[in-house]
């Protein structure tokens, strides 16, 4: 039985995240692609229009399993830091487990494509950084604090330091892990990171239950 049009769909994608983690630095052009997936051409182009759609499917992908994602996390944890620091290793994590797929999501496998390409990956980084803003100002409302820094800029450094470590896995080849020692950096960079607001020992905290 031929594969149905999703499944064949889903091996694409794979196919080229595949390459993309096995080739950095390659051009990675349609012929090849036909070639490892096993059809012609003109079968890729049945499923995808252009290679600028197939990549938009991969950020797609990154989407939808990091923000599914995010909404738990938001849902079940507690407090501000912890809902954050759960985001940021989501990402960190994700990036880990697919390597081809980070060389997308950080630009470095655009290079030569449509600008628009590159605007839709930034935008990823850009949701991500306002979940971590909307997080940081719920701490206030329901926990009495709020970061020292101006919300927008402490937003920025913890998505900063993740991208860093993102773009040293893609430096390294996917040799330098962006998890490993992440959790004793968390500690450090959020050591002093929030403060209780003004009055908040007068104010009761929001009760949930």
């Amino acid at each position: 039985m031929p594969p149905r049009r999703s499944d064949r769909r889903d091996q694409i994608l794979q196919a080229l995240a595949e390459m993309l983690e096995a080739n950095p630095g390659e051009r990675i052009t349609t012929a090849k692609l036909a070639a490892k997936v096993g059809v012609s051409e003109a079968a890729l182009y049945r499923h995808f229009p252009s290679k600028n759609k197939m990549f938009e499917a991969l950020i797609e992908f990154v989407e939808d399993t990091l923000f599914s994602r995010i909404n738990r996390i938001v849902a079940e944890e507690e407090t501000a830091m912890e809902r954050c620091r759960k985001i940021v290793l989501l990402l960190l994590s994700f990036c880990e487990r697919n390597p081809g797929i980070t060389r997308v999501l950080n630009g470095e496998a655009l290079i030569g494509e449509t600008e628009r390409l590159h605007i839709r990956a930034a935008q990823v980084f850009e949701r991500l950084e306002t979940q971590l803003r909307q997080t940081l100002r719920q701490a206030e409302l329901e926990e009495n604090q709020r970061p020292t820094l101006a919300l927008n800029d402490a937003a920025n450094l913890l998505l900063s330091c993740a991208e860093g470590r993102i773009a040293q896995y893609v430096r390294s080849n996917f040799r330098k892990s962006p998890t490993v020692g992440w959790n004793e950096q968390w500690l450090i960079l959020t050591t002093g990171f929030m403060r209780d607001t003004p009055g908040a020992a007068e104010r009761p905290a929001i009760n949930h239950g």
